[in-house]
């Protein structure tokens, strides 16, 4: 038999198939999930985040809309009850208020906001007041710009950031902050603030960095980091070690299409990556223990992945789109249950509530 021949049925084999294609995950999204006030609206809505009680908190590109873009306030984080309805602005008129980007809850209720446009990462009690803050916004007594992003990059410096993403902690508190644009490391502080270390550096390579987008942590203390240009999510040890990488290698259909721009350039996505490609991570999450499963995000072809901690896809859902249950770029996750997920859309300015029906598959399949 030739060669070229035993390779393509090897790709038409069942395991391979079902490898290259993993199963779609039937769902639903709650319609009319929040409930604004008649006066109020959300912006690009960059995160979303949930805390013991069920409150949603929504980290969102609003506020006053006033300004230059780049100084413009735009972030405006907002608490809803476990049904949606409108209960309080947190944090109104912050210093640290610029550009959102996500908002993470630990496992105390405390609140985390990482200010992108600021340079800053801030963390609120449960009842809304700031307790720590990390970073430094850039003084307006100065000419403020956007960073440089140059070649080779500024060096780092301890204790500030440079557009920072993102963060999570280990089963001791400590914190780690995804940073970021401009940067390319992982910070990791005590749970009391004080600076601890960095790792990483702009590169392809393990521990390399190119855009790191989001960060979550499982319960064994492994910290996956969102490498979001280098299409890959990577997984370290609390000290930086390099463990393993997951890559999401599912093509997209044949009709699909971004939400937003020009086709992404397939031609070899998978060595060369970018943010707009299949499998990118835009957004992450972990779902409690015991039994725990990765969420993963791109934007095009605009899917969630579930994943196994290993790294293995069990299924997809979703598309590009403005319909409820299509998603204009899914910026942050929320994942309290294995079929019960909050994302935050840039694009289309909301958050759903999606309910996963992945019982509806089994059957689907046993049916045949």
């Amino acid at each position: 038999m030739k060669p070229w021949l035993v390779g393509a049925l090897m790709l038409l084999s069942p395991s391979a198939f079902a490898q290259q294609q993993p199963p779609e995950i039937p769902f639903d999204s709650v319609p009319n999930l929040l409930k604004l006030p008649p006066d109020m609206n959300l912006g690009e809505a960059s995160g979303v985040a949930l805390n013991s009680k069920g409150h949603i908190f929504v980290y969102n590109r609003g506020g006053s809309s006033q300004g230059p873009a780049f100084a413009n306030t735009a972030s405006q984080l907002l608490e809803f009850d476990h049904d949606g309805n409108y209960l309080r602005e947190i944090g109104k008129g912050l210093y640290a208020w610029s550009f959102a980007h996500t908002v993470r809850v630990d496992k105390d209720d405390n609140i985390w906001a990482t200010d992108k446009g600021s340079d800053m990462i801030i963390k609120f009690n449960p009842e809304g007041r700031v307790q720590m803050v990390f970073g430094r916004k850039q003084e307006a007594s100065e000419k403020t710009e956007p960073h440089e992003r140059v070649n080779p990059p500024k060096p780092h410096e301890d204790g500030r950031f440079r557009q920072p993403t993102d963060v999570t902690w280990d089963s001791d508190g400590n914190i780690y902050i995804s940073d970021g644009y401009v940067n390319a490391r992982v910070a990791k502080l005590s749970k009391d603030g004080d600076w601890i270390k960095s790792w990483g550096k702009h590169g392809n390579g393990p521990g390399d960095f190119n855009l790191l987008h989001t960060i979550a942590a499982d319960a064994q203390n492994n910290i996956y980091v969102g490498d979001r240009n280098n299409r890959r999510i990577q997984v370290f040890d609390t000290d930086g070690n390099f463990k393993r990488e997951i890559r999401i290698d599912v093509p997209p259909p044949p009709d699909a299409h971004p939400a937003i721009g020009n086709m992404p350039n397939l031609t070899d996505y998978l060595k060369t990556g970018g943010t707009t490609t299949p499998g990118a991570p835009w957004a992450i999450c972990i779902t409690p223990p015991p039994n725990q499963v990765l969420y993963s995000a791109d934007a095009f072809p605009g899917r969630i992945y579930k994943l196994s901690l290993d790294g293995k896809v069990l299924g997809m859902l979703g598309k590009a789109g403005k319909q409820p249950k299509q998603f204009g770029w899914i910026h942050e996750m929320a994942c309290p249950s294995e079929n019960e997920l909050y994302v935050a859309e840039i694009l289309n300015w909301r958050v759903q509530k999606l309910l996963l029906h992945p019982d509806q598959q089994r059957a689907a399949v046993d049916a045949h």
